[in-house]
């Protein structure tokens, strides 16, 4: 934790005018107050409200136990309204765009992988030694991957799943300052943080698991770029820097509201050289780590999605396909005993001949076993029974499932 001002990295002005917002949002406010709230020392706190007061800015109001009470006089409020008109932002100190670059570029994975860590992390998967042999070298090298397969076998759950390989944590700033304006970055919905909190460490950082996020078909240009709140001012980051030091998986490549291209020119050089650039809403633009691992996972050709030239900045490129019949038992088993369903030991396989003989040969997908099984749940529900399977529940299921052909 930074005790004096200028180790914060960041400039004097904007740390006043964190402390004059907070002080005019909450009407007054204690020095453990403005701490917790700004993340920042109670000596550069006492700091600034002693500056505040010096300029008839700030009155102190008296003692809360042992602790002082500042408010703002009708100079301050002023001040602080014509501040708030520039930017809302009462929140975590930010840190210096310097400062993220440092970190964000030492929090690189170092990955150490073997076939028995690997099978490890997508032990609640049934995949064959085959495959992770595939998919160890991708992760193994932390470039981006490719995943490309028909529909329903699992490309989104192998994606999910990557993040499982590390076994450390990194540190999020809540917000970063870029020529005096605030981007936030830290996200609870992608940050996820224990509640450990080292004492030493400067609590405008929060130590997380290495994010993982998935977007879709929501996916548009904006989100790739900083987007500014019109009424506070504060940008929000993109969703690749809320990702850096993380897993990106863009899921349903090419049927995004952008185009595939679009996509792929706007990531090609951050793909290749590790830096993106962002650009405030005057114009100024700005470089940012890009330490991210992207996987785009598709049941479209590939070849109609991306050239050459960008295919070749992906050189793990991973065919997820349809379960042998062995497979597929063996998933209908796990996901039958997870939803707490009994079945005879010919369930699995009279399954599979009704897949085969409604849905066709190729109809063997990893996604039909959680797809029946929820419709065999929906069915005993209905009729107020037990989860217990027949076959005539399962050939009711299947029923429902495919359609009739005309």
């Amino acid at each position: 934790m930074p005790a004096a001002q200028e180790d914060l990295d960041i400039p004097a002005a904007l740390v006043t005018d964190l402390v004059l917002r907070r002080l005019q949002v909450d009407g007054s406010g204690s020095l453990s107050g403005l701490r917790r709230e700004l993340k920042l020392s109670v000596q550069i706190v006492e700091g600034v409200c002693r500056h505040l007061m010096q300029q008839r800015l700030a009155e102190n109001r008296g003692m809360a136990g042992a602790d002082y009470v500042f408010g703002l006089t009708t100079a301050g409020r002023q001040l602080a309204m014509d501040r708030m008109q520039a930017c809302h932002y009462a929140g975590p100190a930010p840190v210096s765009l310097r400062s993220y670059e440092t970190a964000v570029r030492s929090q690189r994975p170092r990955v150490r992988l073997n076939r028995q860590k690997l099978a490890a992390s997508f032990a609640d998967l049934v995949l064959t030694s085959r495959f992770l042999d595939f998919l160890g070298p991708a992760l193994q090298a932390q470039k981006s991957i490719f995943l490309y397969g028909p529909t329903g076998n699992g490309k989104t759950s192998v994606a999910e799943r990557m993040a499982r390989i590390y076994d450390d944590r990194v540190l999020v700033p809540y917000a970063v300052e870029v020529d005096g304006q605030i981007v936030c970055v830290h996200d609870p919905v992608v940050h996820q943080n224990d509640g450990f909190e080292p004492e030493t460490l400067d609590p405008r950082w929060v130590l997380c698991s290495r994010p993982l996020v998935v977007t879709g078909g929501e996916l548009t240009t904006q989100q790739l770029d900083l987007q500014m709140d019109a009424v506070s001012k504060i940008y929000a980051a993109p969703v690749q820097m809320k990702t850096n030091n993380g897993v990106l998986v863009i899921d349903d490549f090419g049927r995004q509201a952008m185009s595939p291209q679009n996509l792929l020119n706007r990531w090609i050089c951050p793909l290749d050289r590790r830096v993106d650039y962002l650009s405030l809403s005057y114009g100024l633009k700005f470089a940012i780590p890009f330490e991210v691992l992207v996987v785009f996972s598709t049941n479209l050709e590939v070849r109609s999605l991306a050239d050459d030239a960008f295919l070749r900045r992906l050189p793990h490129k991973i065919y997820v396909g349809p379960p042998s019949e062995e497979q597929f038992r063996e998933i209908f088993r796990r996901v039958a005993q997870e939803r707490g369903l009994t079945f005879d030991q010919e369930i699995p396989e009279r399954l599979a001949e009704l897949c085969r003989s409604r849905g066709g040969p190729t109809s063997l997908n990893a996604c039909l076993s959680r797809d029946i099984c929820e419709i065999l749940m929906n069915i005993q529900d209905y009729e107020e029974r037990a989860y217990a399977l027949s076959q005539s529940d399962l050939e009711r299921a299947v029923e429902l499932y495919f359609p009739a052909e005309k």
